[in-house]
Parts: structure tokens; C-alpha cells; sequence
């Protein structure tokens, strides 16, 4: 992926150094609920880590118990200059802003850029406690996006999807997310917690984690369009890492029985699927994956 020398944004904040990720006592993202040692397992082992929603995935919202009182952090700083990886996902950070405000403009809106958080175990957000653990996220409370850059590690060594732009993926996923908010997605399915069994909101779940994989994609053509990013082997790197977190392998493996009512981001082949028709089309009409007869 072609992204040293481009614009780095000027929304990341740097929680790393921050003793004891200023966190407030007790509680993750559940807001004090318990939460079983399967979710913790999945998460160590990788499962849900890409697009973790913290508010639907973890029972945040409407019938969910509160979320944690957040502390007031010291101000916000920057990355070090010479830090690469902290430079990496900023400038990728920046590529979003630049696709994205351009997509709303044509469409006649206005696009509010959210902010990437570097933090270190663990630190406090809008939606409660946010944790290594559980991988990247996005927090609709408060607009950002959270990343322990550890996960690269993991999603290498762990998920076997190394590369920079399957790197990329990670970031665009959870901006994804950020735009399902902008545009009103995220509440109309937060609205139907309660309303619907376990099993439809699982479903309605995979529909929401798809459409971000394939936001995602859209991103992808059109910085390839404007700045020619891509490099040989980019796109399979991307490919690679969304058949490593897909539904199905991780239950596969981990082992277990492949259970497809508790999928709540998709298989590994739908995840493939709407990333490409993100990428191909690059247009947000692909990807609406709620009306899609087949996912």
C-alpha cells in the first residue's frame, strides 16, 4: 500500500502513555453487567474483532444497563513524529476523511470526521470501558474510533493476515461503522433491541457488519481512483484478513460447532463478498445489505 508521504490527519489522539488508561473503577463496556468467559475467549482469540460496536455487540443499548461514568481525561496529544505505526493509521485515518467527505458533499451533505484514539489495555469512552481484548472498536457516544495498535500483532501472528493494507481494512471497518451513524443506520437498529428475539438481532447484526465490510471497500476505490494506493497484493491481503474473522472460521477455529443463529458480523465468504462489491462499485447503493435477498 502506497501511503508514506501522503496527508496524516489531525484527529488522532495518543492515550498510550496514559497511566492506567484513565479509566473510572469497575465494569467494561457492559456498563457493570457480567459478561461470560465465552465472549472473553472469542475476543482473545480473535473472534468479533473487527467492527466491534461496543453499544449492540455487548448489550449496551436500550435494555442494556448504563454506560460507565468516564472520567475527564488530561488534553488530548498527538502521536510522536517518528512513530511509524502511529504515522500509518493516521495517514490512513486522513484517506478516509478525504473519500468520505467527498462522497457526502456530492450527495448534498456534510461529512463530520470522527477521532482515532491510540490506547494501551485499557481506557475510557463514551460507551464504557474500552479494552485491548475485544480489538479495534467504534464508540457512537462519543464518535471514535479505538485501537490498540497490539491487534496488528494479533492479526498477523494470531489470524495470520499480515500486510499493510489488510491493516488499512481494520481502520475503514470502524469508519464504516462511523458513517452507518452519520447516516441514521445504526440508530434505526439499535431501535429494534428489545423488539426482535437474540437470533433476528444476530441476523440484523451480520447485515450491519457487512455493510460496514463493504463501506470499507468503497473507501478502497475510491483512493485507488484519486491517489492510485494500491499496490500487487493489496487487494488479497484485504481478502485474506476477512476470511480469517469471518463467523464460521473463527468457530471452526476455536474448535467448535459451527453455530450460524450466534453469527453477528458474517462468514468468512460474506465478509469477501460485500468488501469486493464495495470495492468494484464504490458506490454506497452496493452496499445495502438490510434489502439484500442474499448476503
Amino acid at each position: 500500500m502506497k501511503w508514506e508521504g501522503n496527508r496524516e490527519s489531525d484527529n488522532v489522539e495518543d492515550r498510550r502513555d496514559d497511566a492506567g488508561g484513565g479509566l473510572s473503577g469497575g465494569g467494561g463496556l457492559l456498563g457493570g453487567r457480567s459478561i461470560g468467559i465465552g465472549t472473553i475467549v472469542v475476543a482473545l482469540v480473535g473472534g468479533w474483532i473487527f467492527g466491534i460496536n461496543p453499544l449492540t455487540i455487548l448489550g449496551l443499548l436500550s435494555g442494556g444497563s448504563p454506560p460507565a461514568q468516564v472520567q475527564q481525561q488530561g488534553p488530548a496529544h498527538r502521536p510522536p513524529a517518528d512513530d511509524r505505526m502511529a504515522a500509518f493509521v493516521s495517514t490512513v485515518l486522513a484517506d478516509t476523511e478525504d473519500v468520505w467527505k467527498d462522497v457526502f458533499t456530492k450527495a448534498g451533505g456534510t461529512y463530520k470526521e470522527p477521532r482515532l484514539v491510540l490506547f494501551r489495555g485499557a481506557t475510557q469512552t463514551a460507551c464504557g470501558q474500552g479494552q485491548a481484548a475485544m480489538g479495534p472498536f467504534y464508540c457512537p457516544g462519543d464518535q471514535k474510533v479505538y485501537i490498540d495498535l497490539g491487534f496488528y500483532e494479533i492479526l498477523k501472528n494470531k489470524l495470520g493476515a499480515p500486510g499493510d493494507f489488510a491493516q488499512a481494512y481494520v481502520i475503514a471497518h470502524e469508519v464504516g461503522h462511523h458513517v452507518q451513524n452519520l447516516l441514521g443506520i445504526s440508530s434505526k437498529m439499535d431501535q429494534m433491541r428489545g423488539r426482535v428475539s437474540k437470533v433476528e438481532y444476530n441476523a440484523l447484526s451480520v447485515k450491519l457488519e457487512l455493510q460496514a465490510d463493504c463501506f470499507a471497500g468503497v473507501w478502497a476505490n475510491h483512493a485507488q481512483s484519486a491517489r492510485q494506493i494500491l499496490e500487487q497484493g493489496d487487494v488479497e491481503e484485504a481478502m485474506n484478513a476477512a476470511a480469517k474473522i469471518g463467523d464460521d472460521a473463527l468457530q471452526r477455529s476455536s474448535g467448535g460447532a459451527i453455530v450460524p443463529e450466534s453469527f453477528t458480523h458474517g462468514t468468512s465468504a460474506q465478509r469477501q463478498r460485500w468488501f469486493d462489491s464495495g470495492l468494484k462499485t464504490g458506490s454506497i447503493k452496493a452496499c445495502d445489505t438490510f434489502s439484500a435477498r442474499n448476503l
